[in-house]
């Protein structure tokens, strides 16, 4: 038997959709490959701190990192569908979760480049 739900406007909208976003991020938190990224965005931080980067330069970082961050949600939501749709072997599951992982891989190399780029121009540039 399902239960039926009040729609939520307005503030009660917000207070429910900022519970059910903290709820994702504390199952993120549960992900090592999560914690690896942000610890790289600390990292980050601290390495464009002591470099003396620009505003343009922490905002791009941290915005590709939010990208990252978002992209390792949904894989991890991928992951956690799929597991629960096929918990056996399946091909199709198989590559569900391969290419949630290259898009990760994919914004991985985009901030690792990205990186690379801004501490080469102000170190060297």
């Amino acid at each position: 038997m399902s239960e039926v739900f009040e729609k939520k406007t307005g503030v009660k909208h917000f207070i429910a959709a900022a519970t059910y976003s903290w709820g994702g991020f504390t199952r993120l938190l549960g992900e090592a490959a999560f914690r690896q990224e942000a610890f790289a965005f600390v990292l980050g931080v601290v390495a464009y701190g002591i470099s003396g980067a620009s505003l343009v330069h922490y905002v791009t970082f941290v915005a590709l990192m939010l990208l990252l961050f978002a992209f390792e949600a949904i894989n991890t939501a991928i992951e956690e569908i799929v597991d629960h749709v096929s918990p056996g072997y399946s091909l199709a599951a198989k590559h569900a979760k391969d290419l949630g992982s290259f898009a990760c891989m994919c914004l991985i190399i985009i901030n690792g480049a990205n990186v690379a780029y801004t501490l080469y121009v102000l170190w060297l540039g």
